[in-house]
């Protein structure tokens, strides 16, 4: 009789040759065929280097080069090949004491055991020399080639922006960085980062037992190149740019200007400002808390953030919004006495002519006008009550790009402020308030809030008659056709094209004779408002909004300048040069210049 057990056996040994002779081959491969493991094995003789790209370049509107790099050395740390070395030597070289060291071992094994992480900065190129000849007695240490910014001339920090270390909140966002990779801090280095950083690659070489250098591994076979960051034009003059931080040298304040055609900014001025190469390598740190605590702020870009009343610039403003509300007509007038009069309240006014029509009232910038203007367009009998006039109100100004983001490519873009019926409502009760309450907004004062872009946005919105489209910096990236397509996009007010003839008629005549004749450029049609802006915390601010030349128009400008005064004071004659540096190149009113260049308005400085 058959062993009813004997097929079970077969079986079961069929299986177990069957396991076994799997394990020989997958052996086989992971022996012979397979690096992979291999590699894993011989990580103690390995050193797997990080490659960082070039950043990318950036240039000028005209091709000039801005910004670009400059060869820095990073020493890392490998904790798995440390082993007892000199302390107080390696201090020695680094310009460190040792406790330095020791604290730096802990911090590099505290955050990995296994991985190598940044032990010392950007060690200047004499210090790696020296470092580089007595390497090899400092086992677990390596230096990465790494590269810092640098630039042409110290101009446009706020516009650049700054790179800095990454820290452990960005590194769980963003598995791209590593403890000690650097990343755009603010401005476009922040903005474009992604273009600008390029890919990291890595090389792997083999090291001896004294950590030094043998060679490649395998030739070279598992590297990786690294790809060099995006090259970047930028939308701003340079030369503008220059001229424009010169004129704002001891004055607090700021100059926007923009092409009206297409967005650019060609100059983005933010007074006082600072050296970008001081928040530069290792020195950044220190450099960038002497700067947070200088009290004149120069790391605050008032040209996006400070919220400016637009003073009598936004008469402007009024005037469209009265025309397209059905408020006044172009040949509307009213009286001016000296101002404006209603019960006890009285806003003051300059002399001039009176009564004036729209072109009129604003050539000679008369308050009167504007008060009776905001009343009738607030107390408009087509509305129910006076917040539904209000908030049609308030849709035309935001409508013109007030109140609101403009979308552009600066990370810190501020809205500035146009209060809402509810604000009213909190502050003076329901149904409290009537035009006559809130009648400084018909010179641009009380509540109003605006940044220079957004004044500078409006002028280019008049230039445009009607529309304007997102300022933006950059102009091309290099291997992109297009830029996103919300630059290229225009964005319309809620005001018919054909009432803006009438506020560019009155600024012309404003710059030909009336408040703003220091900004006439001879051959050029100078378009400009003026505006004073009231300071609760001292003098009047100087401004300035303006385009040139009148058709076709190359430039739109706006200049704020704290505590200076008068509009035409500080602010028209800083545009006016603006002007003529961009559309001729030259300047033909040295003493103009002069003048600009020598006033000082921080006597405390």
């Amino acid at each position: 009789m058959q062993n009813p057990y004997s097929q079970r056996q077969i079986t079961i040994g069929a299986i177990i040759i069957g396991v076994f002779t799997l394990y020989v081959l997958r052996l086989f491969y992971i022996q012979i065929i397979d690096d992979s493991y291999k590699l894993s094995a011989d990580n103690n003789s390995q050193r797997h280097v990080t490659i960082y790209p070039g950043r990318g370049l950036i240039y000028d509107r005209n091709g000039k080069l801005l910004v670009y790099n400059e060869a820095a050395y990073d020493l890392m740390i490998n904790p798995p090949q440390l082993s007892p070395f000199d302390t107080v030597a390696l201090a020695s070289i680094l310009q460190v004491d040792a406790k330095t060291i020791k604290d730096g071992i802990y911090i590099a094994r505290k955050y990995s055991r296994y991985k190598p992480s940044l032990f010392i900065r950007q060690l200047s190129a004499e210090t790696y020399a020296v470092l580089q000849e007595r390497l090899y007695a400092f086992p677990g240490f390596f230096v990465t080639p790494r590269t810092l910014r640098k630039y042409d001339k110290r101009i446009a920090a706020h516009v650049f922006g700054y790179v800095g270390e990454v820290d452990s909140s960005i590194i769980k966002k963003n598995s791209y960085y590593n403890m000690g990779d650097y990343i755009g801090i603010s401005g476009i280095e922040k903005t474009y980062e992604e273009a600008l950083r390029g890919k990291k690659g890595v090389e792997i070489l083999l090291v001896d037992v004294h950590n030094r250098t043998k060679g490649s591994f395998r030739g070279g076979q598992y590297d990786t190149a690294a790809i060099s960051g995006k090259n970047l034009i930028c939308t701003i003059d340079g030369a503008l740019q220059e001229y424009g931080e010169k004129l704002m040298v001891n004055k607090r304040g700021s100059i926007v200007a923009i092409e009206p055609s297409t967005g650019e900014i060609l100059a983005m001025v933010s007074s006082p400002n600072y050296d970008p190469g001081l928040l530069v390598g290792r020195v950044r740190a220190l450099n960038y808390r002497i700067l947070l605590n200088d009290p004149y702020k120069p790391l605050f870009n008032r040209a996006l953030m400070a919220k400016y009343p637009p003073g009598s610039t936004f008469k402007l403003v009024n005037a469209l919004i009265g025309l397209q509300d059905g408020a006044i007509k172009p040949e509307t007038r009213f009286s001016c006495s000296m101002g404006y009069t209603a019960g006890n309240l009285h806003v003051g006014c300059h002399a001039h002519p009176s009564p004036l029509d729209l072109v009129g009232s604003i050539q000679n910038s008369c308050n009167a006008y504007y008060c009776n203007t905001f009343r009738h367009i607030i107390d408009n009998p087509k509305y129910d009550n006076t917040t539904q006039a209000f908030k049609s109100w308030r849709n035309y100004v935001m409508s013109l790009g007030f109140g609101v983001k403009l979308d552009t490519d600066f990370p810190n873009e501020l809205s500035g402020n146009v209060p809402s019926s509810d604000y009213y409502d909190r502050y003076f009760g329901v149904n409290r308030w009537r035009s006559l309450t809130i009648i400084s907004l018909a010179i641009g004062q009380g509540e109003m809030g605006t940044t220079p872009l957004q004044i500078a946005n409006f002028a280019a919105l008049i230039a445009n008659r009607g529309y304007y489209y997102s300022p933006h910096i950059i102009k091309k990236i290099e291997g992109e056709k297009t830029l996103d397509s919300r630059f290229s996009t225009p964005h319309y007010g809620l005001i018919d094209s054909s009432y803006y003839k009438y506020a560019i008629a009155g600024m012309e005549q404003a710059v030909l004779a009336g408040t703003a004749r220091g900004a006439q450029l001879p051959g050029i049609a100078v378009c400009g408002k003026t505006g004073t802006a009231q300071n609760p915390h001292g003098k009047d601010h100087s401004i300035f909004v303006s385009f040139a030349p009148k058709d076709n128009p190359k430039i739109a400008i706006a200049v704020f300048v704290e505590n200076a005064g008068f509009g035409a004071t500080y602010a028209v004659p800083i545009a006016s040069l603006m002007m003529e540096k961009y559309l001729t190149g030259k300047i033909t009113r040295d003493w103009l210049e002069q003048n600009m260049l020598n006033a000082n308005l921080m006597s405390d400085k």
